[in-house]
């Protein structure tokens, strides 16, 4: 990843979707969704606490960037929440980014960027110099501490005075282990069950996106450039906090946390 450029900036409202109906891209939406939930159960209870913030802080017609995007799950419950918002989703990932620019096909609300959020220079495709509120959850656990705390303070600009960021995310507290050691084991064994169920997990969902005839090549794209997986470090969110304050935010501070992850606000 690292050293790859900006490729192309899309506005949703350009791009027309001939091959399929809009009901194809919001299966693929919903199957990436309910794939993420068998990992994280609370995943909407996050979302929620997020856009209640975004209101609180900045009001209901935010310009939003939606960070590490993925098929666009923030920016659809923006838009959903309040509808005289704008969003830009930035991501690295060809399959997903097929996914979201079908999705929000038609939408002039929505432009998507791909960018490489290690290239020093991943800011310069941005349609805005400042936006409202940045949001992202749980991706920024492939970027290791330093390269973390260098994308912190690339985003403390971008952040408008009194505008927000909020990373929701793996925080495990290395305090309590015996507390993570039950909660994790708790936890799994719901997801065994839901998987007896039916539930997809991650490598199935991506055998299932590569068997799509319309997603197969993005599939490979997207792990030539990542591999199987990539994964960082995941601080606690005391780092995190530290962290927004040591690149110019005014305030910061947990404002959810479930028994492995949080959702961390740094405010300007």
């Amino acid at each position: 990843m690292e050293g790859f450029v900006v490729a192309h900036t899309t506005n949703t409202a350009d791009t027309a979707d001939t091959a399929t109906g809009t009901g194809y891209w919001q299966a693929w939406q919903d199957s990436w969704d309910r794939q993420q939930e068998w990992y994280m159960p609370d995943r909407e209870e996050r979302f929620r606490v997020m856009l209640d913030m975004v209101e609180a802080l900045v009001g209901p017609t935010p310009r939003v960037l939606d960070l590490a995007c993925g098929t666009g799950s923030i920016t659809d419950r923006v838009l959903k929440r309040f509808p005289g918002a704008t969003s830009t989703g930035v991501d690295l990932d060809p399959a997903l980014l097929t996914i979201a620019e079908g999705h929000f096909a038609g939408d002039g609300r929505v432009t998507f960027v791909t960018a490489d959020l290690k290239d020093p220079h991943w800011r310069a495709a941005l349609p805005h110099d400042s936006y409202d509120a940045v949001l992202t959850a749980t991706a920024l656990h492939w970027l290791h501490s330093d390269d973390l705390s260098v994308l912190y303070g690339q985003l403390a600009p971008l952040v408008a005075p009194g505008g927000v960021f909020m990373n929701a995310d793996h925080m495990p507290d290395p305090a309590t282990p015996r507390i993570d050691a039950a909660e994790h084991a708790h936890r799994h064994a719901g997801m065994d069950r839901a998987r007896t169920a039916g539930a997809v997990d991650w490598r199935e969902w991506w055998e299932l996106a590569a068997a799509d005839p319309l997603l197969a090549e993005p599939v490979r794209q997207r792990f030539a450039i990542y591999g199987e997986h990539a994964d960082g470090d995941t601080p606690p969110e005391a780092w995190h906090t530290a962290a927004l304050l040591g690149a110019g935010f005014a305030e910061a501070r947990t404002v959810w946390r479930s028994p492995s992850d949080a959702l961390v606000l740094g405010l300007k």
